[in-house]
């Protein structure tokens, strides 16, 4: 039987030839199906509606946060100017007493403020600038002498954390008729909870604005692979792993959440620009001078502008994940 085995050798040998060649002509397929995927980038179309669509998105919900971020940064540096200009200054009030002399127990006032230790200054407010701080109120042409108004000194602290306000209003209610120190406490309190509010409500945008961005990313990376579902089809089919397409969605989402970050980041600092250059030159004096008392030079600085390009990225970097982990998901559920 010599003839039979012989016959029997060649035919497994070709039948392991047609197996083998099979699975070369495969593997290369797959090789080139990949490369021209890569070159041709067909599984995600560019320049399309839905991706121009998804970077304007991103564009304006980066813009918002960034805003969001400038406005926080602008109120949270007033609040701290407001704190330490009240930290470093308190006011001695001498009420009016009949049959006393306030102008005299004022100046009294001032200068056992003087000889405090850690006192810088003590000035008495002028009747001329105590009717200019009562105007908005009570108008023009004030009396003072009419008017049972408390006489004002002004005490500036050269080191805040050395001065013992408690001793020093012992000693003005001792020495002093009529004199009260206010150490702004309750204003320094109330700046505090301000700031504290305005951030968590900041942050409170921020996460709305991100959480907004993320479902918007995801709808578009739902649809993307919606409508290539043949070429997705076609590319499991010969083998690509899920890896490699996700690679794809990541690298388009990306560069489209970057473009549209850089585009919301740049209108968000013109805007910052705008205001800081602009508005505040543009304004009356007294307008200028609430609006300096307020915000300070109403300019954000380079935390705003920074924070503004930090936010762009890392809208980038989010978009990319988020479609990563999308395309898995629809992979997942397409098996």
């Amino acid at each position: 039987m010599p003839g039979v085995s012989s016959s029997r050798k060649g035919g497994s040998l070709s039948t392991t030839e047609a197996d083998h060649s099979h699975k070369l002509q495969l593997a290369a397929f797959r090789r080139q199906s990949r490369l021209a995927m890569r070159k041709q980038s067909q599984l995600v179309p560019e320049n399309t509606v839905s991706g121009n669509a998804l970077t304007i998105v991103v564009a304006i919900m980066c813009f918002l946060a960034c805003l969001t971020l400038g406005a926080v940064t602008l109120v949270r540096d007033a609040a701290s100017d407001w704190q330490t200009d009240l930290l470093r200054e308190v006011t001695i009030q001498v009420r009016p007493i009949e049959g006393v002399d306030t102008a005299a127990e004022a100046a009294k006032a001032a200068t056992v403020a003087r000889l405090f230790r850690g006192v810088a200054s003590a000035e008495v407010i002028s009747e001329a600038e105590s009717t200019a701080l009562l105007e908005p109120w009570l108008g023009t042409g004030l009396d003072l002498g009419e008017l049972p108004i408390p006489r004002l000194i002004v005490v500036r602290l050269s080191d805040p954390s050395i001065v013992d306000l408690g001793a020093l209003a012992d000693r003005l209610a001792a020495q002093v008729r009529g004199a009260t120190l206010d150490d702004h406490r309750g204003w320094t309190s109330r700046l505090q909870t301000m700031a504290r509010v305005t951030v968590f409500i900041g942050l409170g945008i921020l996460s709305l604005v991100f959480m907004a961005t993320v479902l918007s990313v995801v709808f578009a990376t739902r649809g993307a692979m919606a409508g290539n579902r043949d070429v997705v089809s076609v590319l499991h089919f010969v083998g690509a792993e899920d890896g490699f397409i996700a690679r794809e969605y990541q690298r388009h989402f990306m560069l489209l959440g970057l473009k549209g970050g850089l585009m919301g980041a740049a209108a968000a600092a013109f805007i910052f620009a705008l205001t800081s250059f602009v508005l505040a030159p543009s304004m009356s004096p007294v307008a200028a001078d609430q609006t300096a008392a307020l915000f300070g030079s109403f300019a954000v600085g380079p935390v705003g502008y920074l924070g503004a390009l930090a936010i762009a990225f890392m809208i980038a970097v989010m978009t990319a994940i988020t479609s990563r982990l999308t395309v898995y998901r629809y992979l997942a559920e397409s098996e």
